[in-house]
C-alpha cells in the first residue's frame, strides 16, 4: 500500500527557505509546525553554488519579493540550510511528535540527506525533468512526492518512468528509450503506485485563485494511479480547504513566522496561527467528507421517523368497500405505510371498518 494512501490528509508545514539563514529561526519554525499539528514540517537543503550559475537570474515573483538588487545564485547563498543544522532541527522535530524532512535540490546534499534516514523524500517541480537527479531520489528507496508545478501531462509520465527504473534497478539507464521501454511494464507502474505520490501545484507565489485549477487533480489521479495532492502557494486557507475536498491526500503549504520578512516565500506564506487553523479546519473537512457511500446516519432515524409521510384515510370507509384515491391522504405519523404503496392499495378491499384519520 502507498505511504500516502491512509485515513487523514498528510500535512506538510513548508518552512522552506523561510528562515533567512538564522538557526534560532528555523528552530522556532520546527516548534511552529508541531504546534500547528502538522504531520510534517520541511525545509530545502540545497549548495547555492551547485543549484544556480553564476549570472542566473531571479524568476519575476523572486524580484518582486526581494528586489532586483542581486541575482538568483547571491539570493541563494543566504537561503541556504547548513548541514549542521539538520541534525538539531531533526532531533527537535522528533522531540515534538512531528517528522523532519527536506527537498534537495543537487545530488551532494541528496547524499547528506541520504545519511538522515528521512520517512520520505520530496522533489521539487523545478527538477521533475532532472532525469539522473530524479532516478538518485528513487534509489533510495523511500516514498516520494513530486511536485509538478509547471509541468504537462508527457514531462509528468517521463519524470515516473525515471523514478521506476530507480525503484527497481541499481545501474542508471543507458538511454531515455531504455527508460520508457521499462515504463511500459507493469511491474514497473506496480512499483510507482506504492510508493509515488503526485502533488498538483501552480508554480507562482502567490498564485492567483484563476490559475490554481483544481480539477487537475482528478486528472493526474485517473491518469497515473497515484496518490494526489496539492502544493498550495496561494494565499489563505481557502484553496487548501478545497483540494482537500476535491480528493487531495496531501496537503503542503508555506509558513513563515512573520509574513513582513524579507524574502522569497514570506509573502505566499501562513502565519502560525494560520497555519494551525488551517491543519484544524482539514480535520473538520475530513469529517465532513464521511465515506464514499448514502445511507441515513444514526442521528436521521429519529428525523426520519418523525418527519415522513404516512397513508392514512381520509373518509369513513366500510369493511369490504373498495379503496379509491379520494379515501387516501398523507400524514406524518411516528410510522406507519409508505405513500409509495398508495397506488398497490386502490381497488383493493378494506379489511375491516375505517374511520377518517385512520392510519393505513
Amino acid at each position: 500500500m502507498n505511504f500516502f494512501q491512509r485515513e487523514r490528509v498528510y500535512i506538510i508545514a513548508e518552512a522552506g527557505v523561510n528562515h533567512n539563514g538564522d538557526y534560532e529561526t528555523a528552530m522556532a519554525l520546527v516548534e511552529a509546525a508541531a504546534e500547528a499539528d502538522a504531520d510534517a514540517v520541511k525545509f530545502q537543503t540545497f549548495n547555492a553554488r551547485l543549484l544556480a550559475a553564476a549570472n542566473a537570474p531571479k524568476a519575476a515573483y523572486q524580484k518582486r519579493n526581494t528586489g532586483e538588487q542581486d541575482n538568483q545564485l547571491e539570493m541563494l547563498l543566504r537561503l541556504e540550510l547548513p548541514q549542521a543544522w539538520h541534525g538539531p532541527l531533526q532531533a527537535r522535530a522528533s522531540e515534538l511528535g512531528i517528522a523532519f524532512l527536506s527537498t534537495a535540490f543537487d545530488s551532494k546534499s541528496l547524499e547528506f540527506l541520504n545519511t538522515l534516514d528521512l520517512p520520505l523524500y520530496k522533489i521539487a517541480s523545478g527538477e521533475i525533468t532532472n532525469g539522473p537527479m530524479l532516478w538518485k531520489v528513487a534509489r533510495a528507496g523511500r516514498p516520494m512526492i513530486l511536485s509538478t508545478g509547471m509541468a504537462t501531462l508527457g514531462e509528468i509520465d517521463q519524470a515516473l518512468a525515471v523514478l521506476a527504473h530507480g525503484l527497481e534497478f541499481a545501474e542508471a539507464p543507458d538511454s531515455l528509450e531504455q527508460v520508457l521501454s521499462n515504463w511500459a511494464r507493469d511491474e514497473a507502474r506496480q512499483q510507482v503506485a506504492e510508493k509515488v505520490a503526485l502533488l498538483h501545484c501552480t508554480s507562482q507565489y502567490p498564485a492567483r485563485l484563476e490559475e490554481v485549477n483544481l480539477r487537475a487533480l482528478d486528472l493526474l489521479a485517473d491518469t497515473f494511479g497515484v496518490p494526489v495532492g496539492y502544493s498550495d502557494h496561494t494565499e489563505g486557507l481557502l484553496v487548501s480547504l478545497a483540494a482537500v475536498a476535491r480528493g487531495a491526500q496531501i496537503i503542503e503549504k508555506h509558513f513563515t513566522l512573520d509574513r513582513s520578512m524579507p524574502g522569497p516565500d514570506h509573502a505566499a506564506s501562513l502565519e502560525p496561527g494560520e497555519l494551525k487553523a488551517m491543519v484544524a479546519q482539514i480535520r473538520q473537512v475530513e469529517l465532513a467528507l464521511g465515506k464514499r457511500r448514502k445511507t441515513p446516519q444514526a442521528s436521521e432515524w429519529d428525523t426520519r421517523r418523525a418527519a415522513r409521510q404516512s397513508l392514512t384515510f381520509v373518509r369513513d370507509l366500510a369493511k369490504g368497500q373498495t379503496i379509491t384515491a379520494e379515501d387516501l391522504g398523507t400524514a406524518r405519523q411516528g410510522g406507519g405505510t409508505s405513500p409509495m404503496l398508495a397506488w398497490d392499495l386502490i381497488g383493493t378491499l378494506a379489511g375491516q371498518e375505517c374511520k377518517a384519520g385512520d392510519p393505513v
